[in-house]
């Protein structure tokens, strides 16, 4: 809902933050000093990761937003366990249903932050204490609505190209702390709105003259309002300007080398600009992103879910030698083996013999055969990290299964990367490609995967179509699981064909659909429950 729930007022917890409701606090005390105000900010950046109860305890923030709204819908992210049941959600059978939770979430929780963050601009400059300081949390204030409207822009509003020039209806843009009726504002409007408050937040950093301590990545700095830019220029085709704020928003954080990649996404990198603290004295416990989807969270320690798994037809695409792959359980790991038509054998706990075993169950693509399984079981304990916990000790091992996220303690417990330096490499490749610099675009591409060490034999001479189909395909796998494709796919205009197993990919039966580009379902309707309150909404 478009309105303001609570303030987020924190307070110092170990190593992160609680909150606490103005309703216990009166606002002119939030905002009476720059020190009350730098609490309101950092719980801004709290409210990313928080238990929202009231959808349910799996409702989380970003974690929830990247799973079920930006993978489960995606053609790269396979959950074979769980597809015959998610498979609505999945085939994206949900975007017109405005009385679910799924319609609601995203909007309520994006909304809150925008409201608290709508507080703060409004209040700070009253606030005691130096004007260095005040510029730099307004600037942080403006950073995070502008995430936050960018992120609603893609959920609930068509592609660009298919907004009549933005002319079409956009989102409820609330600027202030009013909480009556609003209209929507045009797409164009919108995007207008995110692109003043990055120019202001930009100016505001450069005016405080003061950045965020470099271990606080989950607030924002003037590298995250520059990455902001860049993807909501790239949202809206603005291609120039995409180019140049991709370029500023990576200074000073350089691309991870090979072996921070193979970390397992469990720490902050230096490529990290922006994401969420999660530690043990801040555990969200069961509803954690890592629970679900670190490779050694509770659902693949305990239950034969997993934790997600890569596209085969992409993985097939790309060279095995790539440190990429070594994140992925993919077929080239099963030399010698036919995991489609093969068949091996398996030791019952009696002692006696099955043979005749299809190596791969072909629905959910777990290792049946001792054979198939032998050899992904000893792929996993290479792969394991130093001092983290083996990955997928329930036993079942998927086709394509992840070895990218890794949890640093028990159920889930595992940071997460909401911008990486290698997204806005990315963005420079696409927009060179679009302003039709096509050397620049495979420089690139280069410089992604050679130059960084993750593919030092790459080399990139394609141009045309063919250009493109790299960028896309070097995207997903560089940003797989992170929360992408869905949106990727949406603002290309490109439709997807998922494959079964019967016919040689890696998907659940329930979810191998084909969804057309020109489908309607790719936007999101604005919930009933904010229509129904917000009557000028027509």
């Amino acid at each position: 809902m478009g309105v303001c729930t609570a303030i987020a007022l924190s307070a110092c917890s170990s190593d992160f933050l609680e909150t606490t409701p103005t309703s216990s606090t009166a606002t002119p005390t939030v905002f009476a000093t720059t020190s009350n105000v730098k609490m309101a900010v950092n719980g801004l950046a709290y409210l990313m990761k928080s238990q929202h109860a009231a959808f349910s305890q799996g409702y989380c923030g970003e974690n929830r937003i990247r799973s079920v709204f930006y993978e489960y819908a995606s053609q790269e992210f396979r959950y074979n366990a769980i597809a015959s049941g998610w498979a609505s959600i999945m085939n994206g059978d949900y975007y017109t249903r405005t009385t679910t939770n799924y319609t609601k979430y995203p909007w309520a929780y994006y909304y809150e932050i925008i409201a608290n963050a709508n507080s703060i601009v409004a209040n700070v400059d009253a606030a005691a204490g130096e004007e260095s300081e005040r510029q730099f949390l307004k600037a942080q204030a403006l950073t995070f609505r502008a995430y936050c409207y960018s992120k609603l822009l893609e959920l609930y509003t068509p592609r660009w190209q298919d907004t009549n020039n933005g002319s079409a209806s956009g989102i409820v843009l609330r600027l202030d702390e009013s909480t009556g009726p609003m209209p929507l504002s045009t797409v164009a409007q919108c995007y207008a709105q995110v692109y003043k408050d990055l120019d202001d937040a930009i100016n505001n950093f450069k005016a405080s003259g003061k950045d965020r301590n470099a271990a606080e990545y989950w607030l924002t700095n003037i590298n995250v309002a520059y990455a902001i830019y860049a993807r909501t220029a790239l949202n809206r085709q603005d291609y120039s300007t995409a180019l140049s704020m991709a370029k500023s928003a990576r200074e000073g954080y350089p691309l991870m080398s090979n072996a921070e990649y193979e970390t397992g996404f469990s720490k902050k990198t230096s490529e990290w600009l922006f994401g969420s603290y999660d530690g043990d004295t801040e555990n969200n416990w069961y509803w954690t992103f890592g629970t679900q989807f670190a490779c050694n969270g509770y659902y693949s320690q305990a239950t034969e879910y997993g934790a997600g798994a890569i596209e085969k037809e992409l993985t097939d695409r790309m060279p095995i030698n790539d440190v990429r792959m070594k994140c992925f359980l993919t077929i080239d790991k099963f030399a010698g083996l036919d995991l489609y038509k093969g068949k091996g054998t398996v030791q019952n706990s009696d002692g006696t013999i099955k043979k005749d075993v299809p190596h791969m169950n072909l629905t959910y693509g777990y290792m049946e055969s001792d054979e198939a399984w032998s050899i992904a079981d000893a792929y996993i304990n290479s792969r394991t990290p130093s001092g983290l916990a083996k990955a997928y000790q329930s036993g079942y091992y998927h086709l394509g299964a992840q070895l990218k996220f890794w949890a640093i303690g028990t159920p889930g417990v595992e940071p997460l990367c909401f911008i990486r330096s290698s997204e806005m490499v990315l963005i420079e490749a696409e927009a060179n490609y679009f302003l039709k610099n096509e050397e620049d675009a495979q420089a690139s591409l280069v410089e992604l995967n050679a130059t960084s060490g993750r593919n030092p034999a790459y080399t990139c001479t394609k141009t045309g179509d063919a250009l493109f189909q790299e960028i896309v395909d070097y995207r997903e796998l560089e940003l797989w699981g992170e929360g992408f494709n869905w949106y990727d796919l949406k603002r290309w205009n490109r439709g997807f064909n998922r494959l079964s197993f019967a016919n040689g990919g890696n998907c659940h039966p329930a979810t191998a659909t084909e969804v057309a580009a020109n489908s309607s379902n790719w936007t999101w309707s604005i919930p009933e429950s904010e229509t129904n309150y917000n009557t000028d909404i027509k």
